[in-house]
Formats: C-alpha cells, structure tokens, sequence
C-alpha cells in the first residue's frame, strides 16, 4: 500500500504535526514553572537583606544569601537558555512536519487556478510559525499564566499594593487586546502586498531578457515602485499600532513600578510594612508586568503566526490536499481512455474542452491537429492529470488516474509541454528527473530515444554540463531535445508531446519521428500535439479539434483524405508547410 504524508485516517497535517510537539511543551511548561519561582528570589533577597542583614549587621548571613540568590540567578539562566533551545526546536520540529506538504501545495496550487505569489504562500506561513517558535514571544505567553503567583505574594506584602499592581496590570491587559485589534487587519495587508511586490520581482527576472529587449524595464519600475510604496504603507501601519502601545506599556510599567514603591514607602512610613517589603514590592511589580510587556512588543509576530496557522489549516486540511491510500496497481500496457471530457482553465467555469472521448490501444500513435485555441493542449493536459475535469475521467488500463498514486503514476507518463522548463542541475539530472537512483543506462537510452545523444556529447561537458537555470546556457532546439529525452525516460506507457518540434531543425524532426516510432514500436501510446505536418509522420491516428471539440478522429491516412476533401488542412498546418523550421 502507498502511504502519502497526509491521509484522512492519519488526520490533520498541522495539527499531528502540533500534537507531535506536545511532549516538549509540557517540558518548556515546567522549566517556565521553576524560571518563574526563581524570580521570586531577587524580591526575597531584598526584603531578607533589609528586614535581617541591616539589622543584624551579619556578614555571614549576607554572605551565605548572595551565594544562594548566585545559584537561584544560575538555574535560572540555564533554563531559560534550555527554554529558548526547546522553543527553537520546537519550531524545526513543525517545520519538518509541515514542510513536505507546505511543498506540495506549493506545486499544486497554480494547477488550481491560484496565482504564483498564492502559491507561495504556504511555505511563507510555515517560515512565519516557526520563526515565531524561535523567539521570546512564546516565553511571554508561557510566563503569563504565572501572574496571579507574584499578584499573591504582593497581595501577602499588603493588599493595597496587591490592587495598585492588579489595577496596572489590567490596564497593559487592555492595551493588548488594543494591539491586537489594530495589528489584525494591517498584518494581513502587510503580507498580502508583500506577497504581491515578490511576484513583480519573480516576474521581473525571468523575463529580464523581453523587458530590456523591449523597454519595458521602466514600467515594471513603476509598476515595482507603487507595489513597494503600499508594502511600506502597511508595514508602517502594522508597526504604529504596535510600536506606539508597546512604548506606552513599558513606560507605564515603569509608572507603576516607581507608583508600588511610593505606595511602598508610604506605607513603610505607617509601619504597615518594612522597608525591605517595599523594595520587593517594587521588583515583584517589575516581574509580574514584564511578560505582558514582552507580549505587546511581539504581538505583530504573534498575529502573523496565528494567522499563517489558520491558512496552513485551511490549506494544507482541505479535501484539495488530502490523499487517502492508494493500492498500487500494475504498470499499465494496454490502452488509454477518455470519455466525455469537460475541462476548463484552473480556476475557471467556462469550459474550454467539451465533451472530448477517444480510446488509443497499445503500439498506437495520435496526432491532434486543429487552429489555436481550440482545446488541444487542455486536452492533452487532462490526459496527463495536470488538469482535473469538470466531467468525464482518463483511465490507464481501465483505471481512473485518481486510483494512481501520483509518484507512480508519473512514472508511466512521459509529458513534454509547450512550455519546457528545466532545472538547474546537470543535463543528466534533468533527463532522470532528478532520479537520486537513476541508471547511468537508462539516462542515455532516454537520450538515444530522443535523438539528443550526439547533441549532449556536444556540451563543454556532456551529460555532466550544468544548464543554469530554466536551461539558459541552451538553445531552445537543446532544451526541446533534452525535454523530449525527459519525458522517454524510463519508457512511460504514455508520452504526450506539446509541439515537440516548434525550435527543430530537419534533423530534429527525424529525431522526433524516430523517437515517436520507437515508443509505439516498445507497446507504449504516444500523443502529439502539433501545427506543423512533420510531426506526426510517426503517428497512426489524427484528431482534428476545432472550438473545444473533437470533430474527427481515426486513421491517419483516412481522416487526412477526408479533411483534404472538405477544404483542406488547417491552415496553421499548411502554413508551417511552407516556413522553414527553427533552428536548434
């Protein structure tokens, strides 16, 4: 059986990725438990010094407290550091939990009709919870619950000072809540235009070469520079709301730190309290404030987890990214069906295909022909499972490719998309895959199939030569030649070329129709997607589309007899006739 990372039976992704941290928080709970007894001791050490020591005038007994508040402030110290340690790897923990699926959606949300800054989204959230993790914010929220302990100890000093302190600590409580209903909505625009200011500089460098060429680079300036300006806005936005109350709760707690030891002193005055309660008022003051200080000045790091959280949830739960487990089936040799395809863009209602069916055996070739923009790349993007249907469904020997896997399913599909994209990597690493356990053997059988061995050897470097990114150090006639041996890698059952041929030379075409021939010839289904008549010399079967629709389908020979009768050849065929072909 296949097990995926998340499944229905195996629960939330986030949330077992949570319960997995839950021994540790219990550990940090308890160390935040003894940190937070611990701070008692400077305020002990303050009112045994004056209420004792000063009387006494014993150096022994100054002597033997120092030496234990030195150990108290030791202990301390090495738990909050063990703490801090913890929460950090806390953060490490969820992000190995998270991350493979965070990935994942990353990969298939563009396949849903979600824009690339979308898209990444995800793995910006997944970097927003841990770098959280890894900060003090947590510690203020662990130190809190310990509050109402240096309340009760200041409460046992005198009951004024308990009131003035729980008065001071209502007021910073409500200017948390203030922090929080500012920072809401300006965090979320932070994000959302940072997120799109990312995607103008994504853009912007891949397609460097058409904006210098062009002059372009000037309005995508601007277009950078108001993208900016608003990032700015609402990072300013964010930072006001909380920089200006997390000022003001510092100040304040310095107010009523110096108001506890007025109130303190006056009362020492009484003789209500000693003197050295009144210094230990003062500081328990200082420590009881000092987690809710901390919490108001990491509150907009804290919003931005909380809510990276949620989306993570929303994402990563949703039944678009749950896999149940798949049986793993045989590798499929007999046929390829589709029936009553309705497919539209990701995203989209308005149906681009509709109501696509055909049935190829084994050994069989197709070609599909037909004017731009009439469905033949969403067609063959259904095929593949790229693009799941409104209606209707693909099978592989009889199987629907929802039964597959999709790790396994994509090792018996073979898909060159009019777009190619490689990787940067070496030309042996794209044609594998990037197949950490792929064979030297079956690396150069891919690219003899493809007709692309001599071109490789060719390289500064041969199969070892690193393409830079997207392949730039190749031509288009190099990539498409190493795409094609991408996609015969392995000898998939199912190989579909989206204009395979548009950057070939003449020997390029006859690459290609060996290469068609030779998948048929080995039992495997080839489907070619083409405006030009050369490449589908290898094919046996043509399918003519027009507006979304499947017009005619058959033997080569029969159907192009047909056509010709009928008023010819679409003319993007026949004008590719008579252009040369691009060179590689």
């Amino acid at each position: 059986m296949s097990r995926p990372a998340s499944s229905p039976a195996q629960g939330s992704v986030v949330s077992s990725a949570l319960a997995s941290c839950r021994g540790s928080f219990v550990v940090i709970g308890v160390f935040s438990g003894i940190i937070n007894l611990l701070m008692l001791s400077g305020s002990l050490y303050m009112l045994q010094v004056y209420d004792r020591v000063l009387s006494s005038r014993s150096v022994q007994t100054l002597i033997g407290l120092s030496l234990l508040l030195l150990a108290a402030y030791v202990l301390q110290g090495f738990l909050d550091g063990v703490r801090v340690r913890l929460l950090a790897r806390i953060g490490a923990r969820f992000d190995e939990a998270v991350s493979p699926a965070a990935f994942a959606a990353a990969q298939k949300l563009p396949l849903l009709g979600f824009r690339p800054d979308q898209a990444l989204q995800p793995i910006r959230d997944l970097d927003q919870v841990r770098g959280f993790l890894s900060s003090l914010g947590p510690t203020a929220l662990l130190d809190m619950p310990w509050l109402p302990l240096f309340l009760a100890v200041t409460f046992f000093l005198h009951s004024w000072l308990g009131w003035l302190v729980v008065a001071g600590g209502l007021v910073i409580v409500l200017l948390t809540f203030l922090t929080e209903l500012k920072s809401r909505k300006a965090t979320q625009a932070q994000l959302m235009s940072g997120a799109a200011r990312q995607a103008i500089v994504e853009a912007s460098r891949r397609n460097a070469e058409a904006l210098t060429a062009m002059g372009m680079g000037a309005s995508f300036q601007r277009k950078w520079r108001e993208l900016n300006l608003r990032h700015v806005q609402d990072w300013l936005a964010g930072s006001d709301a909380t920089s200006g109350i997390g000022a003001f709760a510092k100040i304040f707690r310095m107010v009523l730190q110096s108001a506890v030891l007025g109130l303190g002193a006056y009362l020492a005055m009484h003789n209500e309290i000693s003197g050295g309660a009144m210094i230990a008022a003062s500081i328990m003051t200082s420590r009881a404030l000092a987690p809710i200080e901390i919490a108001v000045a990491h509150w907009k790091g804290f919003v931005a987890a909380r809510q990276g959280l949620k989306r993570l949830r929303q994402v990563l739960d949703s039944p678009a990214f749950t896999e149940a487990e798949r049986t793993t089936l045989p590798a499929p040799r007999r046929d390829l069906t589709a029936d009553g395809l309705i497919v539209a863009a990701p995203g989209k209602q308005a149906p681009i295909l509709q109501g696509a069916s055909l049935t190829l055996k084994a050994g069989q070739g197709l070609g599909i022909i037909g004017p731009s923009a009439s469905g033949k790349s969403t067609l063959v993007r259904a095929l593949v499972g790229v693009w799941r249907p409104l209606k209707g469904e693909v099978r592989l020997d009889g199987a629907a490719l929802g039964q597959w896997e999709p790790s396994e399913l994509g090792r018996h599909v073979g898909y060159l998309p009019q777009d190619i994209e490689l990787f940067e990597g070496t030309v042996a690493q794209n044609i594998a895959r990037f197949d950490e356990g792929a064979q030297d053997e079956a690396i150069v059988a891919a690219a003899q199939a493809a007709g692309a061995h001599e071109l490789i050897l060719r390289l500064e470097q041969g199969y070892d030569t690193r393409i830079g990114e997207a392949g730039s150090s190749l031509s288009g006639g190099q990539r498409q030649r190493i795409g094609l041996a991408r996609a015969l890698y392995g000898e998939p059952f199912l190989v579909v070329l989206d204009e395979p041929n548009s950057n070939l030379d003449h020997d390029g075409d006859e690459a290609l129709t060996l290469a068609i021939r030779g998948i048929r010839e080995r039992g495997g289904i080839v489907i070619v997607v083409t405006h030009r008549q050369t490449a589908i010399a290898g094919v046996d079967h043509v399918a003519i589309m027009t507006e979304g629709r499947i017009q005619a389908i058959g033997p080569k020979e029969e159907i192009l007899q047909k056509v010709l009768k009928q008023g010819g050849l679409p003319q993007a065929m026949h004008n590719s006739q008579r252009q040369p072909a691009v060179a590689s």
